[in-house]
């Protein structure tokens, strides 16, 4: 792909941010949604659209549809910083994205027109051939929301605001569409290739989970690698939601010690004894079996019985089960695995996505 200008070039690395527990009190912030969904950088010339992924590969081929919309409505020398994202009746479909990246040209097509993408725009890097990257935040901003005040489906602009009242409120009301979070943008930073100069705060949340099976940590025999979590939903049976794997080498070693006696005799009864079976989640396997992925990574589970209750902590939810890897707290010794149920999660109702990608909170 040919560009006007080297600022204008793939691959540029993604501006990133660091964690933070509650959005800044003091000003001169801009405030926007965390879109959960892939990290993309769109160049637009006169040789057509490049989509480059967070790791600095194409996109194109997982996303024609996006690819083909793009190039119709984006004036060529022009790089935006946004996110890919899939949308369903009750908001951003994670999972439907991840299944956008596939191997197969004709699934790929097929899925093209089932699931299709869009692309959200928050920040501006280069127009007209010329970069923006050295502009404050909020310069980039209004000169974005210029280049894209005629913006129609499936590029989308995000929503803006310096108000922090209106940025807790996206926190609190919108998660429920899929959202993953907001971002806190120092309004004077230039943009800063692979510095983690902006801040994401994020949901953080308890859950007191049953523990009914592990996996041990990469090739070793003699430590835990991550706790296999569940809860009983309303028919009594106890569903995956995830697993627990932030521990120290000393607690890993540790674990498999502890967990020792709830392994003999587990698999009798076990309401995951099924798992292998067609309808199971692709990354789980009968108990001891050595499987491995595409990838290569190890898909062995050991089965516990589901005796012992745990408290973790995590971030969100994607469906019925936690988004990302939930963090260990303790064990609850004193409360049964038995009422470790759904019902005890913050849940969030699901929130029009429309309405935030049509909010007009952008105030100055």
């Amino acid at each position: 792909m040919t560009a006007t200008n080297p600022s204008a070039s793939p691959p540029i690395e993604p501006m990133l941010a660091k964690v933070a527990q509650e959005l800044p009190a003091s000003e001169g912030f801009l405030f926007e949604p965390k879109w959960d969904g892939l990290r993309a950088l769109v160049f637009s010339n006169k040789d057509g659209i490049y989509i480059q992924g967070r790791d600095k590969k194409p996109l194109n081929r997982y996303f024609p549809e996006l690819e083909r919309a793009l190039f119709e409505v984006l004036p060529k020398g022009c790089v935006l910083d946004g996110e890919i994202v899939v949308s369903g009746d009750k908001g951003l479909d994670f999972d439907a994205l991840q299944a956008r990246i596939h191997p197969s040209t004709t699934r790929v097509a097929l899925l093209a027109k089932k699931t299709p993408a869009s692309f959200v725009a928050f920040d501006l890097l280069c127009a007209g051939g010329k970069s923006t990257m050295a502009l404050p935040q909020a310069q980039r901003r209004v000169r974005l929301e210029r280049f894209l005040a005629a913006a129609k489906p499936p590029l989308y602009l995000t929503p803006m605001t310096r108000d922090r009242a209106v940025a807790q409120d996206w926190l609190d009301r919108f998660e429920g569409a899929g959202l993953d979070g907001v971002m806190a943008k120092p309004e004077a930073l230039p943009y800063t290739p692979a510095k983690r100069a902006l801040f994401k705060i994020k949901h953080e949340r308890t859950a007191d989970c049953v523990v009914a099976g592990f996996r041990f940590y990469k090739d070793r025999e003699d430590a835990v690698g991550s706790l296999l979590l569940g809860l009983y939903d309303e028919l009594g049976v106890l569903q995956h939601m995830g697993s627990a794997s932030t521990f120290t080498m000393e607690q890993r070693v540790a674990l498999l010690e502890e967990l020792a006696p709830l392994r003999k005799d587990a698999l009798k009864n076990h309401p995951w004894a099924n798992w292998g079976e067609p309808q199971a989640h692709e990354e789980e396997r009968q108990p001891g079996v050595r499987s491995r992925s595409a990838a290569g990574k190890d898909l062995r589970w050991e089965a516990l019985r589901p005796e012992r209750a745990a408290e973790v902590k995590y971030d969100q939810l994607q469906g019925d089960r936690f988004r990302n890897a939930a963090t260990f707290v303790r064990w609850r010794d004193d409360k049964p695995a038995a009422q470790c149920r759904y019902g005890q999660l913050e849940t969030v109702g699901a929130a029009e996505l429309q309405a935030m990608f049509t909010a007009r909170s952008n105030k100055r």
